[in-house]
C-alpha cells in the first residue's frame, strides 16, 4: 500500500483514540466469534448432526484464523488501510454469511463447498485483524501493557458472543438479522477507524466511500430482513408459512395449503395434518391397548400434543405428564386456536401437566412410575437427542415402569434406515425389556417404525378405543410383520459414551436423501 503515511505519531493519537482502538478490539472479537456460531448453527439446522457441524466449522475456523495471523507478517505499510478494509470485507462476508447460506442451500449445488469457503475466508480475515491492531498500537503503548489489554478485551469479546448468541440473538433476533446486525457493528468500526486517522491517509477518499456505502447497504438490508426471511423460508418450504418462531433449542416452522398443516422442526418434516392420526395412533394405541388399568400415563417430547390426544381416548387415564424441552411449543399447540384445534385440544384438558426440562434429566431426578410411557423424541440424527436413545436413558424408562404397564417409543424408518431401527430395537433389549418392533405406513413419511417395551412379554391389543381412523383389532397383526427387506440385522447397542445410532442414522439417510 502507498496511500499511508507513517503512523508512528504518538502525540496525534492521544489517550481517546486508545481507548476507542481498545472498544473496537472488544467490538470484532465479539463479530469473529458470532459469525463462526451462526456458521455452525445454519449448518446444524441445515445438515443435522450438529456436533459434527460445529466440530469441523471451529477447527476450520481457528486454522484459517491462523493462517491470516501468519499473513499479517506480510503487510507491511499501510496498517491504517490495511485495517479499514479487512473491516470491511468481514462486515459484508460475515453480515451477508446467514443470508448467503440459506439461499445457497435451497439454490446451488455443492453447498457445503460455498459453507467451508465462507467459513475459511472470514477467519482468514478475523485472523488479520489482532495483528494488525497490535502493530497500529505499537508505538503507543508498552509492549506488556498492549498485548494484555487487546487479548483481554479479545477473550471479554468472545465471552460476550458466546452468551448472547443463545440466550438473545438466536431467539430474538433470528440467524440472519444477527448476522447483518454484527456485520454493521464491523463495519461501525471501519467508518470510525476511517475518521480516526483521515488526517494520516492520503487519497483516502475511495476507501472512506467503500465504508459508507457498505454501512448503508447492510443497513438497507437490516431494515427489510423480515421481509428476507420471509422470503428464505418460502424456498425451504413447498406450502405458504402460517407461522415461525427461533428458539434456543430449535427453529419451529408451520405451512399450511388448504386442510394440510405441516409441522418443521429445524427444516425437519414432524407431521402432516393429514395423515398425523396414522402416527400417533399406531405410536400410542399398540402399548395403550394392552395395559388392564390405564391411570398414569408419561408422553416424552410430542409437544405438539398429539400422542396427548390418543392417550386421552381412555377415559381410565387420570393424569397425562408431558415433559416438553421447548416451552414454545406447548404454547404453540396448547395457547394458540390454530394449534390447539389440531390435539384437539387435548393440552387445554384438566387431566394434563406440562413440565419444561430435559426428559434425560428429568427422568434420572423423577422417582414416579407410570402405567404407560411414551418416548415422542425427534430422529436421533445429533448427538444430543440420540442419547435418549441409549442404554442409558432406557433402563431409566424401565425404572419408571408400573408393573403391566408399557412403554411406546418411535423408532425411525425400519426401510429407510433399517439398521438405525434394529439398534433402538437391541439397545432397548439391551435393559432387560421385551421388545416388540411393528411398523406402519405413514404417507409423509412412508415406511414407520415403533416399539412396544414391557417387563413381560407382549400380547397383541384385541380391541382398541372407538373413534380411531386408522387401526383395527383385525389390523393390527399387519403392523408386528416385517417383509425381507426390513427384516433384523446385525448392529451394536446405543451407548451414551458410543452412540453408534447416530452413525447408523446419518449414513442410511444420507443414501436415501441422494
Amino acid at each position: 500500500m502507498t496511500d499511508t503515511v507513517s503512523e508512528q505519531s504518538g502525540s496525534e493519537f492521544g489517550s481517546v483514540g486508545q481507548k476507542t482502538l481498545m472498544i473496537s478490539v472488544f467490538v470484532i472479537a465479539t463479530c469473529g466469534l458470532v459469525y463462526e456460531l451462526v456458521a455452525g448453527t445454519v449448518a446444524s439446522y441445515l445438515l443435522g448432526d450438529s456436533v459434527t457441524q460445529f466440530s469441523i466449522i471451529i477447527g476450520a475456523y481457528l486454522f484459517s484464523m491462523g493462517i491470516g495471523s501468519y499473513l499479517s507478517r506480510y503487510l507491511e505499510r499501510g496498517l491504517v488501510t490495511w485495517f479499514i478494509q479487512i473491516e470491511i470485507l468481514v462486515g459484508i462476508l460475515g453480515g451477508c454469511s446467514a443470508l448467503v447460506l440459506f439461499l445457497a442451500f435451497t439454490q446451488l449445488a455443492g453447498f457445503q463447498i460455498i459453507l467451508y469457503s465462507l467459513v475459511g475466508a472470514i477467519g482468514i480475515l478475523v485472523g488479520l485483524e489482532i495483528p494488525i491492531l497490535l502493530r497500529i498500537l505499537k508505538e503507543e503503548l508498552p509492549f506488556r501493557d498492549l498485548v494484555s489489554r487487546v487479548l483481554s478485551l479479545d477473550y471479554l469479546g468472545a465471552l460476550a458472543a458466546s452468551l448472547l448468541f443463545p440466550l438473545w440473538l438466536v431467539p430474538r433476533v433470528g440467524l440472519i438479522r444477527t448476522s447483518l446486525l454484527f456485520g454493521i457493528a464491523n463495519l461501525a468500526v471501519a467508518v470510525w477507524a476511517y475518521h480516526l486517522f483521515r488526517g494520516r491517509l492520503i487519497r483516502s477518499a475511495w476507501i472512506g466511500i467503500q465504508a459508507h456505502v457498505v454501512l448503508v447497504g447492510l443497513l438497507v438490508l437490516f431494515a427489510f430482513s423480515p421481509q428476507l426471511t420471509r422470503v428464505v423460508e418460502g424456498l425451504f418450504y413447498q406450502d405458504p408459512v402460517v407461522h415461525v418462531r427461533t428458539t434456543p433449542y430449535q427453529r419451529i416452522v408451520l405451512t399450511r395449503s388448504g386442510q394440510d398443516v405441516r409441522l418443521y422442526l429445524n427444516g425437519h418434516l414432524q407431521f402432516s395434518s393429514q395423515d398425523e392420526y396414522r402416527y400417533h395412533e399406531a405410536l400410542v394405541h399398540p402399548a395403550l391397548a394392552t395395559i388392564e388399568a390405564p391411570r398414569r400415563a408419561l408422553v416424552l417430547g410430542g409437544g405438539d400434543g398429539m400422542a396427548v390426544r390418543e392417550i386421552l381416548r381412555n377415559p381410565q387415564v387420570k393424569e397425562v405428564i408431558l415433559v416438553e424441552l421447548d416451552p414454545a411449543m406447548a404454547e404453540l399447540f396448547r395457547d394458540h386456536d390454530y394449534g390447539a384445534t389440531l390435539n384437539a385440544q387435548a393440552l387445554r384438558d384438566p387431566r394434563v401437566k406440562i413440565v419444561h426440562a430435559d426428559a434425560f434429566v428429568w427422568m434420572d431426578q423423577s422417582r414416579e412410575r407410570f402405567d404407560l410411557i411414551v418416548a415422542d423424541f425427534p430422529d436421533p440424527s445429533n448427538y444430543s437427542v440420540a442419547k435418549l436413545y441409549t442404554r442409558t436413558f432406557y433402563g431409566r424408562l424401565r425404572d419408571h415402569l408400573a408393573p403391566g404397564g408399557a412403554i411406546a417409543i418411535q423408532s425411525t424408518s425400519p426401510l429407510f434406515a433399517r439398521r438405525s431401527f434394529w439398534c433402538i430395537v437391541k439397545t432397548i433389549r439391551s435393559v432387560g425389556l421385551v421388545a416388540t418392533p411393528y411398523h406402519a405406513y405413514i404417507p409423509s413419511f412412508g415406511e414407520w417404525g415403533y416399539v412396544v417395551a414391557t417387563l413381560k412379554p407382549y400380547r397383541k391389543p384385541e380391541r382398541f378405543p372407538k373413534g380411531l381412523r386408522f387401526l383395527t383389532s383385525e389390523s393390527v397383526s399387519g403392523l408386528f410383520a416385517f417383509p425381507v427387506d426390513m427384516q433384523p440385522l446385525e448392529v451394536e447397542v446405543n451407548r451414551l459414551n458410543e452412540q453408534r445410532l447416530v452413525e447408523y442414522y446419518s449414513d442410511e439417510w444420507e443414501h436415501v436423501s441422494q
